[in-house]
């Protein structure tokens, strides 16, 4: 309450400072640019491979395993394989670093997420998500219970609404709202409970594919129609509670409740901590997320640095081409540093590279692989990280918060922002000092983005999320001295209808019946991993959508697979 009392008065004097008539500055000259991904790198690289005139290899390196592909997954895959004393690969990785949608960057020295941006506290479901929190120092065992480490736990107040011209707690509309709007937010939460009995939900979801049926019947109907087919059906029509639905979709999916699935809508909730309408009990510690200032970079950065120790780990290197052979894996790779192609050879390959790209490079692609990269379809994002140098004027209502969303965003696809320095253990500092504002943009619903994001200036980006914050922020542009664009063409899988039937599957059919004991305790294959003789796929994308706790555990199980191997 000191925290909240604190931040809510700092707020009010800022706006008091202000507001003053005559006392405003001019906006500055902004600086800025593209960062994060190398989209022209990316680029290179498709147009290669659409040529087929692939630089031969200058020279033939070897190792025991090859990952492609340095996101989530397959940082995951390399710890899986340390673990199982397996330390001699490679993971080779397109960017300059790895991490994938889970890298951090640094604005004006500031650190600051360049996507995502917190990690819901797992459940049990996610055991292997579980440990690798109590490996990094994060949980821990007292008195016979988890114990979080409140200091990474994000601090309050965590969320809150822009919504009717002033500020609210929380991001389900309730300030102003009829009772019309909360008996629907009742009758959805019995829904979600309703179906959460009809048939079990879990995060990751691959946990629910069995050996002989991959998905529940009522998954298998909740999956064959669209989200908003599904409320109507249910007579949820309320603005509301459709906006906020649609927000959730958004965020998670990067497309709205138009396009993915009932099962996907459901599943936002059901898999966590179901939904509750305002005056329910909360589980506050279900609900709590762990936050760093340069997002989920915490993390990857923690899981890069033995691999940089170790020296397995090979950066601006792109896969060009993987061949699988009765006697092993071959795999071509240009290094940007260089600007040759490298041979690495090996008995066994973990492809943690989006179905799209692995259906390219990988040679006489699997069947599965192929109608995997034909059925999937894409959302691009966008993340302007925007630096100010002085707290901001803020409009009457609840304190600021880590994360901060407006009812009525002017900008396509639009999902508010959260803030750097809201984790900062100095609380002076974190509200009278400079910090970064992370704006985000889930753009699947938007016709020709992903067109736009190749060829649009940073300048129109940075505008267009300038003009949206500048309505609860009057000052924002008197306040940013610079704003950093980071740009994803093909940022997650949106899970549309009939994808988790179609990857389930899959699942099922390439599930191996291998059941090797590890020495480190573990049995490989236990996860229905898509994979053939001598190649592994891992990418949050064979679960039909990403997120933190998919890729992880998919790439976990990847590399006991080719450990066991």
């Amino acid at each position: 309450m000191q925290r909240r009392h604190f931040l809510a008065t700092a707020a009010a004097s800022a706006a008091m400072g202000v507001l003053l008539p005559g006392c405003e500055r001019a906006p500055r000259a902004l600086q800025g640019g593209f960062t994060g991904i190398d989209m022209a790198r990316g680029h290179q690289l498709r147009d290669l491979l659409q040529t087929g005139n692939l630089p031969a290899p200058t020279v033939v390196r070897r190792a025991q395993v090859i990952i492609a592909g340095g996101g989530v997954a397959g940082l995951a895959a390399a710890r899986s394989l340390r673990l199982a004393g397996v330390n001699d690969f490679a993971l080779l990785e397109l960017e300059d670093t790895p991490g994938g949608n889970s890298r951090g960057g640094v604005v004006s020295g500031i650190a600051c997420p360049l996507g995502a941006h917190y990690l819901p506290v797992p459940g049990d479901d996610a055991r292997e998500v579980q440990d690798l929190l109590e490996e990094l120092g994060l949980r821990r065992r007292v008195a016979g219970r988890w114990q979080y480490d409140e200091r990474h736990l994000c601090h309050s107040p965590q969320e809150r609404l822009f919504f009717d011209g002033e500020w609210q707690e929380g991001l389900l509309p309730v300030q102003g709202v009829g009772e019309a709007t909360l008996a629907q937010y009742r009758r959805f939460a019995v829904a979600v409970e309703r179906e959460s009995k009809a048939a079990r939900f879990a995060m990751p979801a691959l946990k629910l594919w069995g050996t002989k049926q991959p998905l529940a019947p009522a998954h298998q109907a909740l999956d064959a129609i669209i989200f908003s087919v599904w409320l109507a059906q249910e007579g949820l029509d309320d603005e509301h509670l459709l906006w906020y639905l649609n927000y959730c979709c958004r965020d998670d999916y990067g497309a709205g409740t138009d396009r993915v699935s009932a099962w996907a809508g459901i599943h936002y909730f059901a898999s966590r901590h179901g939904f509750h309408a305002p005056g329910d009990a909360v589980d506050e510690a279900r609900e709590s997320v762990l936050t760093w200032p340069e997002g989920n970079g915490w993390i990857t950065h923690r899981l890069a640095e033995p691999l940089h120790t170790g020296g397995q780990l090979r950066t601006a290197t792109s896969v060009l081409r993987i061949t699988e052979s009765r006697h092993g894996v071959q795999v071509d790779a240009f290094n940007h540093a260089t600007g040759s192609v490298e041979r690495w050879q090996a008995p066994r390959c973990i492809v943690a590279l989006p179905v799209f790209v692995a259906a390219r490079v990988v040679q006489s692609p699997p069947a599965f692989l192929a109608a995997a990269a034909q059925r999937l379809q894409w959302a691009p994002w966008l993340v302007a990280n925007i630096h100010i140098d002085s707290p901001l004027t803020d409009r009457p209502g609840a304190a600021p918060a880590w994360d901060n969303v407006l009812y009525a965003d002017p900008t396509a696809g639009g999902l508010g922002y959260v803030n750097a320095g809201h984790q900062r253990l100095d609380v002076g500092a974190a509200m009278a000092g400079p910090t970064v504002l992370s704006y985000y943009q889930a753009l699947g619903d938007v016709p020709d983005t992903r067109q736009q994001l190749a060829t649009a200036p940073w300048q129109q980006w940075a505008d267009a999320a300038l003009t949206a914050l500048a309505v609860p922020h009057p000052d924002l542009r008197q306040r940013a001295t610079r704003v950093d664009i980071t740009r994803y063409g093909h940022a997650m899988s949106i899970p549309v209808q009939g994808t988790q039937s179609f990857l389930s599957q899959i699942g099922l059919q390439r599930l191996s019946g291998k059941r090797k004991q590890l020495s480190n305790g573990e049995q490989a294959a236990w996860i229905p991993t898509p994979a053939t003789a001598r190649l592994a796929f891992a990418h949050s994308d064979w679960s039909g959508y990403s997120v933190f706790e998919e890729a992880f555990t998919r790439g976990h199980g990847a590399g006991l697979v080719a450990a066991s191997a």
